[in-house]
């Protein structure tokens, strides 16, 4: 039976630069769609640039099309913590500042409950040393990054394993999940 939009649901993640979040969610069974792009701010319709600069109050976000039949809320924010660092406060890894901020944006008060259900387990994990500094917040309106950033990972694979590792978070998410 083919999912209506209806029966599709949306989960919105924040876990720094948005490129190295979305391959994961686009080779997991069940996700429908993913889109990069800008949520949480206080103008309409950004660019990279405006973003980038700090000043717009945007975080980069991915946008998760998912068919809960096939993979829960819950699954979907297990792969968004094995992606983050989700003590720090001000950023991820060389990205630091507002819009490299980590966040769950929440659709709706289950989201909400699952969400900080699924952060208070992770930090009472013994996972980490420092508390868990990811925000639980609503969802309000997300813009699609522009297009050249859309699967980066795909387009730009020599770019985008270097930035991944120069960045530090390969090495980082190697070492905290090789469990």
């Amino acid at each position: 039976m083919a999912l209506t939009d209806a029966s599709a649901a949306t989960a919105t993640v924040a876990g720094g630069c948005f490129w190295c979040i979305q391959g994961p969610f686009d080779h997991t069974p069940g996700v429908l769609r993913t889109r990069v792009g800008y949520t949480g701010g206080k103008i309409a319709n950004p660019t990279y640039e405006q973003v980038s600069s700090g000043s717009t109050g945007h975080i980069e976000a991915l946008e998760i099309e998912f068919d809960p039949t096939k993979v829960t809320y819950d699954q979907i924010l297990d792969i968004f913590w094995r992606q983050i660092d989700p003590t720090d406060p001000n950023g991820q890894f060389a990205d630091q500042g507002s819009q490299y901020k980590t966040a769950i944006f929440f659709h709706s008060p289950e989201q909400k409950k699952i969400a900080e259900t699924s952060k208070a387990k992770l930090g009472n994990s013994g996972q980490f040393q420092k508390p868990i500094a990811t925000m639980v917040i609503p969802a309000v309106t997300f813009y699609p990054a522009e297009d050249y950033h859309q699967t980066y990972y795909e387009k730009n694979p020599l770019h985008y394993n270097a930035y991944k590792k120069g960045s530090g978070r390969a090495g980082y998410l190697e070492r905290t999940w090789k469990k």
